[in-house]
């Protein structure tokens, strides 16, 4: 039987069961480190800027190098990072390669940082 996600268990609190709630959810741990790693992974400037970009649309490396003023050989370190947490995937068209979003899920959190960041401002 699988384990409820964290937001089903948040979803299904009811008042005063909030200690359980807590716990039940602290038991997923693996959604934890995993969380945690997708926010390091952003925690770099390049990174979020290349997220953003994509986030307007699929691009090459060569794309994104020239757009954020970066090497290739930088842009692609960066891009293999977010590839290996599946924030962005690939598509093969001979020997180009064209970057996007991997879900809208990406796209959510992006725009949910910069609304509250703007909101510091």
């Amino acid at each position: 039987m699988r384990m409820p996600s964290l937001n089903q268990i948040s979803r299904g609190s009811r008042p005063g069961s909030s200690l359980t709630t807590v716990r039940d959810g602290l038991k997923l741990k693996k959604v934890f480190f995993l969380l945690a790693e997708t926010f390091q992974a952003l925690g770099d400037p390049s990174r979020v800027q290349i997220v953003w970009a994509l986030s307007k649309g699929e691009l090459c490396v060569g794309d994104i190098a020239e757009l954020l003023e970066m090497s290739q050989p930088a842009v692609s370190h960066h891009l293999r990072t977010l590839r290996n947490l599946r924030l962005v995937k690939v598509r093969r068209d001979g020997k180009t390669s064209f970057y996007s979003l991997d879900d809208e899920h990406i796209e959510h959190l992006l725009k949910e940082g910069i609304d509250h960041v703007e909101d510091l401002l």
